[in-house]
Parts: structure tokens; C-alpha cells; sequence
């Protein structure tokens, strides 16, 4: 349940990582409070998985999963780039967070 806990902890975050780019386009309300909330459940569901998980692999899977899940959030949605080395080190940041599940 904890592992299950921290992807959900990731997926927040990226759809916080989105909001603020939101934000930063439409200055309104709804923006801030959808950040607050994707921000604040990220935070809850991380939380509860360390009760089980180690501090550091939980924050660097926290992390990897935020950052590049907000990388793909805004080639996908914001016309970022699609550079074959961004996708590279992407994979990289992932292939890490498998590694640190593997040795937990």
C-alpha cells in the first residue's frame, strides 16, 4: 500500500507541477486552489508512504516521478521541447527510481 501511496504522491505532484503553469497563464482562483489541492494531496500521500519507506527512497521517487512527469505533462500539453536527450535523461530519472525500488 505504501508503494501505491507514493505514485498517487507523484501523480499529484505532477498535476501541481501543471497548475502552476496554469496559474501563471490564467491568474484566477480556481488555478490557486487546484495547486494548493494537488500540492497538498501530494504532500499527504508521501507522508503516509514513508511510514513504511525509507526517507530517501521515498523523496527521490517523490521527486523522479514529479519532475519527470511534469516534463512529459508539458511536452505533451505546452509545446515543449521534444529533444531526444531531454527523453534520454528522463528515462534516466525513471530507470533510477526502478533501481532504488529494486535495492529497497
Amino acid at each position: 500500500m505504501a508503494w501505491i501511496s507514493l505514485i498517487l504522491a507523484g501523480l499529484c505532484e505532477m498535476f501541481g507541477v501543471a497548475m502552476i503553469n496554469k496559474l501563471h497563464k490564467d491568474r484566477n482562483w480556481q488555478s490557486l486552489v487546484l495547486l494548493v489541492l494537488g500540492f497538498g494531496a501530494s504532500f499527504i500521500f508521501l507522508a503516509y508512504s514513508m511510514e513504511t519507506l525509507p526517507m530517501g527512497t521515498a523523496y527521490a521517487i517523490w521527486t523522479g516521478i514529479g519532475a519527470s512527469g511534469g516534463a512529459i505533462l508539458g511536452m505533451i500539453f505546452y509545446d515543449e521541447s521534444k529533444d531526444w536527450r531531454r527523453l534520454v535523461f528522463i528515462g534516466m530519472v525513471l530507470g533510477a527510481a526502478v533501481g532504488l525500488k529494486i535495492v529497497s
